[in-house]
């Protein structure tokens, strides 16, 4: 039988490799604890067996509510066994994102992270008619002698239990899992749209099977590396990475992204390999400079001497190595000419350096670190160059929900810096103009992207489906880009209006927007906030308004509309105003909150920066005031 599903794949390499440590994890105590690949298949076997148990039958639909733990990836090795498709979601989601998730899914049962999220879920039960029963992952948690508004409730344990007592044949869970089809529905990963309302992106096992062959190319797995995760693994990134790193042999250990455990768990685990999004790089960086500023001024100066240093040699390395993204055709020997000197004298400092500083910033992080990976959201370059500065190799990937996630990633042996890499094997990509006409290498269009990894569409939207995939299945990714002339590509922006934080969070601007137009003061709004920390916004003020509240608070001198918009007590006001209305008890979340504002004095006019329908052309907006919002976030 071909090896071609999630489930079959972890049979084979269980059976293979029993003795070796898959999952590590921080148990009860606070000591490290670890699972082999043996205990994993029998953890997974037997819930499995629960699950059929309680009356599970092939193709259902199963929600799992619940942050990273081992039991996420048991359940999930589980259902997939059974023929089952997850779908999963984090437990800071809303009752109004579970409402609409698990009824749109159409799902009859759903693990719940612990009594906390139970109660989300029974609290919202009246819209979820199908939904039929929950199952509490905490072990903490004992169920109920009565029925929960009808809702059979069980604990994770209940159903290990069950499978341990099941009166199935023995090899009858080999046999669930032989029955798998390469083209199964593996799971429902719902993201929002450009109109707010979740999407359910339908990935099979397919897709997931040419993510778990393709990575080895362009990076280097070794069996025995250790990996710390500490992505939530309900989002295609963490998820196709863990299948990634479990099935090349790799031990998984389970962290939180803090940057003291971080730090203290790489101190303690010594990772090889530490996939994660800018946002936490960023945090392991802000951390290490504020530990050295703390030790004084003379050592910080030191510091960042050296930083500057290593960023050079760096640089001066990649050019004579060819590893510079190139946009058109050059002479190699200039670049070696012109770096093999600046490289020679700079050498001794920089060995220096790894001395006196680099050094230390390694062994903080282990010691054995071979490789990070950044994906999620664009890497931005000074942290890029102060990894590159400390020797600590940092690849940057890029990818999307609809294609599993992974489309590229630089590449470990020859990473090009300021690039995401080439594709990975098996995927081909283009870049379109406005009139879909394919672009060379050194111009800028719309990314588009096919191969065994690009999604079987969204689930139960045709139309949304056919608006990003094409009949003979190319992607458009509704991001801007260029490629070099050997290949490799660089994002350059989004086409599209979602947002992506440094941290991966993705945000729809449009319920915000919308929310913060409901004040009398603010006429116009633009969320901005791109591969930033937090959200900002630009506001153009209601200006008769304004006068009015100029007037009842006394404020003098403000008679003109640059005047309102250079004046803080105007920004204040209207800062006041957008935090009564985007703020958590209102059920915006804790990153969907805006954090500075920049008033602008001109309107948005149409025909210049809006669409005769009244929308925002916010690429052109984002290019015209370039150097307003690149203050907001310098400050």
């Amino acid at each position: 039988m071909p090896v071609n599903t999630i489930p079959k794949v972890l049979k084979q390499f269980c059976n293979e490799n029993k003795d070796i440590s898959m999952l590590k994890f921080r148990n009860t105590e606070g000591s490290f604890e670890s699972i082999s690949a043996k205990e994993l298949f029998k953890l997974v076997k037997t819930f499995a067996l629960g699950l059929i148990e309680i009356g599970i039958k092939r193709s259902e639909h199963i929600g799992i509510i619940s942050d990273n733990r081992k039991k996420w990836i048991i359940a999930d090795f589980a259902i997939l066994s059974i023929g089952c498709a997850d779908v999963p979601r984090g437990s800071d989601s809303t009752e109004d994102e579970i409402k609409y998730i698990l009824r749109h899914a159409e799902c009859i049962t759903t693990l719940a992270e612990n009594e906390a999220q139970l109660n989300k879920i029974i609290s919202i039960k009246k819209f979820l008619p199908k939904l039929k029963t929950i199952i509490v992952i905490d072990s903490e948690y004992t169920t109920p002698k009565t029925k929960l508004k009808g809702i059979n409730v069980y604990s994770f344990s209940e159903i290990e239990r069950m499978g341990e007592n099941s009166k199935k044949e023995p090899d009858y869970f080999e046999k669930e899992i032989e029955k798998g089809e390469t083209t199964d529905l593996a799971t429902l990963i719902y993201t929002s749209g450009t109109t707010g309302e979740p999407k359910g992106v339908m990935l099979n096992h397919s897709n997931f099977m040419h993510q778990i062959k393709a990575p080895h190319t362009p990076l280097e797995f070794i069996k025995g590396d250790v990996v710390l995760s500490v992505l939530p693994v309900w989002h295609a990134f963490e998820r196709t990475v863990e299948y990634v790193i479990l099935f090349s042999g790799c031990t998984l250990v389970y962290s939180k992204p803090i940057a003291k455990v971080m730090i203290q768990d790489m101190g303690e685990v010594k990772p090889a390999i530490f996939p994660s999004v800018p946002r936490i790089w960023e945090r392991i960086r802000s951390a290490i400079y504020k530990k050295v500023k703390a030790e004084g001024g003379l050592k910080f100066g030191i510091f960042r001497f050296f930083v500057m240093v290593g960023s050079a040699h760096a640089q001066l390395k990649s050019m004579i190595k060819g590893l510079l993204p190139q946009f058109k055709r050059r002479i190699r020997i200039m670049d070696i000419l012109i770096s093999i000197i600046p490289l020679i004298l700079l050498t001794p400092l920089k060995l220096l350096g790894n001395l006196l500083v680099f050094g230390k910033i390694k062994k903080r992080l282990g010691g054995k670190s071979k490789f990070g990976v950044s994906g999620a959201g664009a890497l931005p370059p000074y942290i890029d160059n102060f990894f590159a500065a400390a020797g600590i190799c940092l690849l940057e990937g890029y990818g999307l929900t609809e294609a599993a996630p992974i489309v590229s990633v630089r590449n470990f042996k020859k990473p090009v810096s300021r690039t995401i890499g080439q594709p990975l094997p098996g995927i081909d990509i283009k870049i379109l103009d406005e009139n879909s006409k394919e672009l060379p290498y050194g111009m800028k269009g719309v990314l588009h992207v096919k191969g065994p990894n690009v999604m079987m569409g969204y689930y139960k939207k045709p139309e949304e489906t056919s608006y990003v995939l094409s009949d003979d299945g190319w992607l458009n990714t509704g991001d801007l880009a260029m490629v070099t002339y050997k290949g490799e590509i660089r994002i350059m922006g989004r086409e599209k209006e979602t947002i992506v934080l440094m941290g991966g969070e993705n945000i729809e601007p449009g319920p915000i927007e919308d929310t913060i137009l409901q004040s009398d003061y603010i006429d116009q709004v633009m969320i901005v906030g791109q591969d930033q920390k937090f959200l900002a916004a630009l506001i153009i003020p209601s200006i008769d308004n304004i006068n009015t509240y100029i007037k009842d608070s006394g404020l003098k001198g403000l008679d003109s509309p640059d005047k309102i918009a250079d004046s803080s007590d105007i920004s204040n006001f209207m800062m006041g105003e957008i935090n009564s209305r985007i703020n958590t008890k209102k059920g915006f979340k804790v990153f969907e909150l805006i954090n500075r504002i920049k008033l602008i004095a001109k309107p948005f006019e149409i025909g210049k920066e809006m669409t005769h329908t009244l929308k925002l052309k916010k690429s052109l907006i984002l290019e015209k005031y370039k150097k307003e919002i690149s203050e907001i976030f310098e400050k």
